[in-house]
């Protein structure tokens, strides 16, 4: 997404105008709220899955030559190409997207870090943490992650010459990545996000009993 969507940046301190302190926290709180949603929303692990989904099918269809030419199918001649062609077009946009939510990831922590330089507000901070989310994001990333290492190891090695295609490995395989690499990115990002939690707002304060 395009750069200008995210909140901008705190205006440096000669030119901040916030009557007064309630104001700079309220303005604070709004940015950092909408950083949060736009980083751990689920609407963000539907996007992942769903590019991960168009990687897959583009996987498929560039393997699909291959299992032309294994099967000896003389209409690979014309459609191998083509298919190729469409196994490009859904596979780079996916890559393509990804790279740039990282780099978005990337400006989203310098706005965070920012923002939350400006002030301390506890009761306001606490709800920015988002264990619930940050939980979501490590489970469900660690079970898409295994699900990608078990359809790879499946395709790997159980696979004997000459009773086995290879398309059919290349396939097992490319699928088993790509949804190796989606676990393990939703996995960092949860990490990524635990940790900030810990460094820039503190360890859970834990209530005092009388």
């Amino acid at each position: 997404m395009p750069r200008s969507s995210l909140p901008p940046p705190p205006p440096p301190p000669y030119l901040r105008t916030w009557p007064n302190r309630a104001a700079l926290l309220a303005d604070r709180y709004r940015a950092l709220e909408e950083l949060r949603r736009r980083s751990l929303g689920v609407h963000r692990v539907l996007l992942l899955w769903l590019l991960a989904v168009a990687a897959i099918v583009g996987w498929a269809l560039l393997v699909l030559p291959l299992q032309q030419i294994e099967q000896q199918d003389p209409t690979g001649i014309i459609l191998g190409p083509v298919f190729a062609v469409l196994g490009l077009a859904a596979l780079s946009p996916s890559v393509i997207a990804v790279v740039l939510a990282v780099r978005r990831e990337r400006d989203m922590r310098g706005l965070r870090d920012a923002w939350l330089a400006l002030d301390r507000d506890p009761p306001a901070d606490a709800r920015l943490r988002s264990p619930g989310l940050s939980l979501f994001w490590l489970l469900s990333s660690f079970a898409v992650g295994a699900i990608g290492v078990w359809a790879a190891l499946a395709a790997t090695a159980g696979a004997e010459p000459g009773r086995d295609r290879y398309s059919d490995v290349a396939l097992g395989l490319g699928i088993g990545l790509i949804l190796w690499i989606t676990g393990l990115i939703g996995v960092t990002k949860a990490v990524r996000h635990y940790r900030w939690a810990l460094r820039a707002l503190g360890p859970v304060p834990v209530p005092q009993h009388r």
